[in-house]
């Protein structure tokens, strides 16, 4: 199945208007308000794709395309649509803020009780969780810019109203959520005689070295990032002292929510309320370490810094931010390509360090944040390569690509999904589960993020190819009636055998997929990939037509209006246009050539058969 974004974004925006809107006004649902999570995956849903791409812009209500205001005719008229989105912004914002006007960022219903018998109670429901902060970033920025261009589009007074108080809860919110992060990144120090030592000597150790080899490489590798690590021991990285003795491993990425002891930022102009003391251990998760990379490298897209979107204050935490952002992602890319044979990453499925888990989804999770560092450092040939091929086995294992077998217990991976502990959550009473449904979503937007890195075109080709199996796959798991229709989950609709599994609505499945068509929109608006092999054939044909046009030319002159001098312009016109496409599109040029020297050869065979009837 081709994915066509433009297309099946009208189709998403139409389903999420018909199930979230009502006469242009933002309504509930049975897992609407019970999540900061799942409320602000639900908005990204439409404003992510309206800030990232431009025929689906709404901010400019006189520029609204058509097909666009069918697909949202829920929300309104062309100069309702944008204040009745405001409106449902500032409903999230109010949802979100707790009693002391400090935004919160309560995982709600993401969360999940450790035993059948257990209940969150409301204070559990309340604590912060990575996702939250991560997805408020991106909804934050862009809102943000949606106001910076709207704003000088309107002058109804209770609108701008409307917009001047947006404005300042969402400057809030992201401060409050870039704080957050920041209190949630972690280095976990440990000894390499410990259980958690052994599991990682065990996970990276793939060419059959001794456990000392194996330490003595990580120490040597490692002794860059660990250096850095150190170095930024006065720029707010909380750390073990430990970590300056290079016979000690350890990891670093981003915890479930809030470290405890984490200490509370203070240096900005402003002070910031709502910092509430961190629960979390000291483990990075590589899954939340990915939510977080995601909502970072927003902070330092071309919109936000073009925009001017952050204050002075946003500005220094999104600073701070960033060297975090590079400590894991290289971090956790030497990891997954450790040693010189075979990557630890290629051993499926992945196991994590701390908490003695396997599963294929942290094998995705892991290839995502190698994903960000080879787009980061443009990857080698050989990189991409081995990448690729681990997302098709991935694919293949998830069982994406291949069919399901009988009591095939991979369904575990899609419906109930993989559940993780959040270590240190049993300070707030009982341990709390947190669970990842969305393997084939992710498997599809780092394929996406793959193919737009690639510069090979067979390694393209292949990521392609996954891609649009990966995208039918999800699409055929839409839910087709009832509530929710046109949105996402209905599992069974691709695994009929699947038992217990039923129709839900998953805001964050829907969301994702909707990041994944922004992704292949910006896939496709790239040139296609340069062939050297064609450039240098579309040129030999074009020498050779240029050629046999001149030769043409020195015959005898005709009427300026006659057919001849007509096909000789058009003739002339070709070859200028595809000896202008030869650098980007040498395929499309070599294809113009073709008939040119069709054309010239016909020219000159009737040429001469009306010399030999003469």
């Amino acid at each position: 199945m081709q994915i066509k974004p433009r297309q099946h974004l009208l189709d998403i925006w139409q389903a999420m208007a018909r199930h979230a809107f009502d006469d242009g006004k933002l309504v509930g649902g049975e897992s609407d308000g019970l999540s900061s999570v799942a409320d602000a995956e639900r908005l990204l849903c439409l404003l992510y794709p309206a800030t990232e791409v431009p025929a689906f812009r709404l901010d400019q209500p006189d520029t609204t395309e058509r097909d666009v205001l069918r697909a949202l005719e829920r929300l309104g008229t062309r100069l309702e649509i944008p204040a009745n989105l405001i409106s449902a912004l500032n409903q999230f914002m109010r949802t979100h803020t707790g009693p002391d006007d400090s935004p919160t960022f309560a995982g709600g219903h993401y969360f999940r009780p450790s035993g059948p018998d257990v209940e969150l109670t409301h204070e559990q429901e309340q604590l912060g969780v990575v996702d939250s902060y991560s997805m408020s970033i991106t909804l934050c920025l862009a809102t943000l810019g949606f106001l910076k261009v709207y704003e000088g589009t309107t002058t109804r007074r209770e609108v701008r109203r409307a917009v001047e108080e947006l404005r300042e809860a969402t400057n809030a919110r992201l401060t409050a959520a870039m704080i957050s992060l920041l209190r949630s990144f972690t280095v976990n120090v440990f000894d390499a005689e410990s259980e958690q030592g052994r599991r990682l000597i065990q996970v990276i150790g793939q060419g059959g070295q001794s456990d000392r080899q194996v330490l003595q490489q990580f120490s040597r590798r490692l002794r860059p990032l660990r250096a850095t690590i150190i170095e930024s021991l006065s720029r707010g990285i909380q750390v073990d002292e430990g970590i300056r003795d290079e016979s000690q491993l350890f990891e670093c990425g981003w915890a479930w929510g809030v470290v405890h002891g984490a200490p509370r930022v203070v240096d900005l102009n402003v002070q910031v309320h709502g910092q509430p003391d961190g629960i979390a251990d000291r483990l990075p998760y590589v899954y939340f370490t990915v939510v977080a990379l995601d909502g970072i490298q927003d902070l330092f897209s071309e919109r936000t810094l073009t925009l001017g979107l952050l204050d002075a204050d946003q500005q220094k935490l999104a600073e701070a931010l960033r060297l975090r952002w590079e400590l894991s992602q290289q971090y956790w890319s030497a990891v997954a390509r450790f040693g010189t044979e075979r990557w630890p990453l290629e051993d499926l499925p992945w196991q994590t360090t701390g908490l003695r888990l396997e599963s294929e989804y942290f094998s995705l999770t892991v290839a995502a944040i190698l994903v960000h560092d080879l787009v980061r450092r443009k990857a080698t040939d050989d990189d991409l390569t081995r990448t690729v091929a681990i997302m098709e086995r991935l694919a293949d294992r998830g069982r994406i690509t291949s069919r399901m077998t009988r009591e095939d217990p991979t369904i575990r991976l899609h419906n109930p999904g993989v559940t993780m502990p959040l270590a240190g959550s049993e300070r707030s009473g009982n341990l709390l589960l947190w669970r990842m449904t969305d393997f084939s979503a992710q498997l599809l937007k780092r394929s996406i993020q793959l193919a737009e890195l690639s510069r090979t075109i067979g390694a393209q080709d292949r990521l392609l190819r996954l891609a649009e199996q990966t995208f039918e796959h999800l699409w055929e798991r839409r839910i087709e009636d009832e509530d929710g229709a046109g949105l996402w989950d209905n599992v069974r609709a691709v695994y009929p055998d699947a038992r217990g599994v039923g129709r839900r609505l998953s805001w964050s499945i829907t969301e994702r997929v909707t990041e994944c068509l922004v992704a292949a929109r910006n896939l496709y608006k790239q040139q296609p990939i340069r062939s050297a092999e064609l450039a240098e054939l579309a040129r030999e044909l074009l020498s050779e037509a240029t050629h046999l046009f001149g030769k043409e030319q020195l015959e005898g002159a005709t009427s300026p209006d006659g057919s001849r001098a007509r096909t000789m312009r058009s003739i002339e016109n070709r070859l200028d246009h595809a000896r202008g496409l030869i650098d980007d599109r040498p395929a499309t040029a070599f294809a113009l050539a073709l008939p040119v020297l069709r054309e010239l050869d016909t020219l000159a065979q009737a040429r001469g058969a009306a010399a030999q009837e003469v």
